[in-house]
Formats: C-alpha cells, structure tokens, sequence
C-alpha cells in the first residue's frame, strides 16, 4: 500500500507528475516505458496511467476536488444550496439583489437610472461609469445590488442555466397604461422563480394616470395590493420626477428583511456570471455576482470551463477593490478565456487544480455536444420522464391567436386536474411563440403549446438548438386530448389480467421425471408459452400460476391457436382432471380516466 499521497489532476505532463513525486523527468520516462508507454517529457498521460507510475514511487494518486464536478438534484433554490451546509452562527445579513422587470416603454431603465443617480455622490457624478449589468446602491446605511438586466428574457434565460441569482422582483407598470402582455409575462416569469414581487406604479406624475384602476388590474392577476388586504406592495414612483423612490427602497429592505437574505462571508467564495466579454486591453472580463464568500485578488479560481487567478476586482465605477464580499457584483480580471452568463465561480486551492477541472469540464462539455440527448421537453416522451423522476405535475407554457381563446383551453385543461395530477399553466398569453417563451419553458421543464399560431424565428433556433417541441393546434379538442393522455401516461400504471383464450383438458399423461401432462383442445382464442393459466373446474379457479412447458405432437411451441391440440404442463400443480377449464391471459396496462 502507498505510503505517501499526491494529488493528480485529470491530465498531467510528464515534467509536472515528475516535480509532484519529486523525480527528474527521465526517471518517469523509464518507468512509463517499463508499463509500455512511450512518453516525452511534454507528453500528457491520464489520471489512471499517473496513478499506476505514482505507487511504483510509494505515492497514493488522489483526484482534485471531486466534489466540485458532484451535481444533485435538488429543488432548493440557488441560494438555499449555497447555505445549506454553513452554520447558523457564521451566516450574516448581507445585501438584497433585486432584478426590475416591467412592459418595454413602462420606464424599467428610467427608474434604474433614477435610483442610481440619487445614490451616486458628487465625487462620481462626474466619472466614466462602465455597464457591468450590476450596481450597488446605499438606502439608510444598507446597501442593495441591482442586476441591470434588458429584462425578464435574460432574466429566465439566466434561470434556465440553474442560475437564481435574484432575491426580489421589482414589477414596473406604468399608471397611465396598465397591464401589458410583456407585463403579464413578467409576472409569470417570477413566480415560476419564486421570487417575491414588488409593484412599483411608474409615471405617477402623468394628468392620465389612473393608479386605483392598474391596482385592480394587478389584483385580478393575483397580486392584490397590501392597502387592499393583499400582500403586494404597490409603491407609486415618478422616474421622472425622481419620487417615491425611497419609499420603493425602504419596501426592498422589508422584504428582503422578510425572506433573510444571509450569507457567509467568511469562507470561499462561489459566484455566478452576469457578463462575459473580451476586452482588447485588459483580456477577457467577467461580471461576477458574489453569493457566497468572499472573492480576494490573488484567489485562484474555475468559473464554467475557463480558469484564472483573480489579477484585480473592479466595481462600475472602475475602481479597484481587493476584496467582494457576498452580493457584490464586480468585475474579475485575470481569466483565460470569456466566461458565459450564469457560469459558477469557485474558488480552488492552486493553479494546477483549476487547470485540470476546466479541462475536465471541455472534455465534457464536447462529448455532450457529439452525444447530446434529446430533452424530456415535448408531450410524447413528457410522461415518462416525470413518471420516473416521480413527479405528478405537467408545466406549459400556453400561446393562443386571440385572447378569448384562453379561457376555454385554461378551464378544459384545469378540468384534468384531479388529487394525484395536476397542470400547471405558468404562462398564458395571446400572441406568437416567442423567444421568451421558450425560455421560460426550458427554464421551468415546461411544454410549449400553441393554438391556430406559430413561432417566430428566435423561438425555433432555440428549439432546434435545444431539442424542444413546439406543439400547435387547430382545434381545442385536439390540443386538450393530447395533454390529457399525457397526464394519463404520469399515472402510475395500473395492470389487469386480459384472458387471451382457453382450452379443454380431454386426456391426462402422467410421466414420473416430469409430472402430469394434459392433453388439451383450444376452444377459445390462442394459448401463449408466455402467459399465465387459471385451472378452473366447476366455474372454480382451484390454480393460478405459469406454464412450464407447451407441446404440439413432441415438439416446445411458442403458441397454438383455435381448434388445435396441444399438451400443457403448468408449473406447480398435477391435480389435473379431464373436464378441467384451462384459461390463459396476459397482464395488460388498463386505460385511467384523468
């Protein structure tokens, strides 16, 4: 047994696994070349071939940071994984991040500029500020971190990647316009995250503004205000004017005091991309948002399938910290190549561990894509896969030509529900299958139905690309039978007994090394080797079992039909008597109403 251990990345040069054992290179050569592997010194060999030259030195081959590359399932939300294994004691309040989503013309970008602007100070007023997709702000002495996104598309399109990076959910509809489809959207988007929602009524200020009748919009899409005995809160603002702004941050800080955001900052850190992108100067960038930890200059780290070690942090501002503690977004300088939005950071222990998990992670990354399965994202293969994962709950994401065809198709599908089945519509709208729906069905596992529309251009890529299903219809009927055999195939299945045929025991052959053998006509039917057979007598079932063998003259047959004579041995029973009914069925999957 090895006395010593080492750690060995995934691939290793042969002048690098001579330094870890503390060999000249040439002492490794002559041993790769004892085990049959012709080497140079520049060569690379596998973590097994490292492993067998490692013990013939007295070393032990451990593989690094296994657990980086372990992925559970799980339904815990990003941040609850991230704490999940802290202590109670080493969690403290950090700052709430607050994604705005809104209708396109609502004010989203006025409002976020106007928070930004308060807050920023004179010294910086005047700087070049850089668009990092995050700042933080300061309300009363607690700071807040706003993911400056276009809006709710990248918001999914981030979740579809595992990324939950958001706390709250800032809704901005504009008082004198009211609900908008991309509004409507928007709501459906966060609460397929479960997010918390925030109103706040923009362009308050207007001669047309009508708050009292966009809150009764609002409250029929289930976010009833607080003031009305909801529990939503509604905050009129004016972007323009630059009002209700601190009454909307003081309703962040509530709720973010509601749902304890914590993290630990003393321990390393784990991010996630916002933005990646190359710059011609400084090499490539990465926005990253601090969840957990705290991210120092000189930490080594592995984000997505690139790795580098963190030259300098950088906040919007371009100034130059040395440390982001937890909900800080900040620039990191120092990777090899561009990170993708919704990568993880991790910090690991040195160069060559980082190394060798990012080339583990191409290598899979490329066998995926030669070998990539198809999604369990369309009706006909639906069932089986939440079936096996024992989930009873079908997601959809419904698009229809008109409005008033929503309401039929909603009712006739929530008619399916029943206790141990359920759909669930997480987005219904009329208008043509967009980009954003699919990404909020990839985001939330959901199917895409569409009724007398079709799917635009961005929308097919993504299902080309994804290997997602866009199913469309003409009529209702169609359309609602299709998701209800769905449901039917989510059922645990239920088997009955399918009688196939019969046959009259007319002649009896005992043989002493095998039993009793009947010599029987098929009246009924067909009687199959592989089915199982009742021995009924006096309308008495005295056996249920196998058959064991099945004859025609001397010779095994796999079955005998109608009008036929065959010899039957069932297995376990020789109490056969001429007269005897023998019936024989199968075991059939019975049809359950949904």
């Amino acid at each position: 047994m090895a006395e010593k251990e080492i750690t060995v990345p995934e691939v290793v040069t042969v002048r690098d696994l001579a330094d870890l054992l503390g060999e000249t290179p040439i002492t490794v050569i002559k041993s790769l070349m004892s085990s049959g592997v012709l080497a140079s010194i520049n060569q690379q060999v596998d973590f097994d071939t490292a492993a067998i030259i490692a013990a013939e030195f007295g070393y032990e081959a451990k593989e690094p940071y296994a657990e980086l590359e372990e992925e559970a399932e799980t339904e815990l939300s990003a941040w609850q994984i991230l704490l999940a294994g802290e202590s109670a004691e080493d969690l403290q309040d950090r700052p709430p991040v607050v994604t705005v989503l809104g209708h396109v013309d609502h004010g989203k970008t006025s409002l976020l500029d106007a928070i930004r602007h308060t807050n920023v100070v004179d010294a910086e007023s005047g700087g070049i500020t850089q668009h990092i997709g995050a700042y933080q702000i300061k309300h009363e002495g607690r700071r807040i971190t706003f993911l400056d996104t276009p809006g709710h598309e990248a918001f999914t399109a981030m979740r579809a990647r595992g990324a939950n990076t958001t706390d709250i959910a800032v809704l901005v509809v504009a008082a004198d316009d009211g609900v908008k489809p991309q509004t409507i959207e928007a709501i459906n988007h966060a609460r397929a995250a479960h997010v918390p929602i925030i109103v706040a009524l923009n362009k308050i200020d207007r001669d047309n503004a009508r708050p009292e009748v966009v809150k009764q919009e609002l409250s029929n899409l289930g976010l009833t205000p607080d003031e009305w005995g909801g529990t939503t809160m509604v905050i009129p603002v004016s972007a323009k004017m630059h009002t209700g702004l601190e009454d909307l941050l003081q309703a962040i800080i509530l709720v973010a005091d509601e749902v304890n955001v914590q993290a630990n900052p003393d321990r390393q850190a784990v991010g996630t991309v916002l933005e990646g992108r190359l710059d011609k100067r400084r090499g490539p960038l990465a926005t990253v948002l601090i969840q957990n930890g705290t991210l120092d200059t000189g930490d080594v780290v592995v984000v997505g399938k690139t790795w580098g070690k963190v030259r300098a942090l950088e906040d919007e501002n371009n100034n130059r910290h040395r440390t982001a503690p937890p909900a800080t977004p900040t620039v990191v300088i120092g990777l090899h190549d561009v990170a993708e939005a919704g990568d993880l950071l991790e910090v690991v222990k040195d160069e060559r561990t980082a190394r060798a998990i990012a080339e583990k992670r191409q290598d899979a990354a490329k066998l995926r894509d030669l070998s990539r399965p198809t999604r369990p994202l369309s009706l006909d293969d639906f069932s089986s896969a939440i079936r096996e994962g024992e989930v009873k709950e079908l997601n959809i994401v419904l698009k229809t030509d008109v409005q008033g065809s929503i309401e039929p198709i909603v009712s006739s599908l929530e008619r399916l529900n029943r206790e141990d089945l359920k759909v669930n519509l997480i987005h219904a709208a009329a208008g043509t299958i967009s980009e954003s729906d699919m990404n909020l069905a990839l985001a939330s596992g959901a199917i895409v139905l569409g009724f007398r529309v079709a799917a635009d251009s961005a929308a097919k890529r993504i299902a080309d690309m994804e290997e997602m299903d866009i199913k469309t219809y003409e009529i209702i009927y169609h359309l609602v039978d299709e998701v209800e055999k769905a449901l039917k195939g989510m059922l645990d299945p239920v088997y009955a007994p399918s009688v196939i045929g019969e046959a009259e025991v007319r002649q009896l052959f005992v043989v002493s090394s095998l039993g009793t053998i009947a010599g029987c006509y098929v009246t009924r039917g067909i009687v199959r080797r592989n089915a199982k057979v009742r021995v009924v007598r006096s309308e008495k079932v005295l056996h249920d079992g196998e058959i064991d063998s099945l004859k025609r003259f001397t010779e095994d047959v796999r079955e005998v039909r109608q009008n036929f004579e065959c010899g039957i041995k069932v297995e376990g029973y020789n109490n056969l008597q001429v007269g005897d009914r023998l019936q024989f069925y199968v075991m059939q999957r019975v049809e359950q109403p949904a």
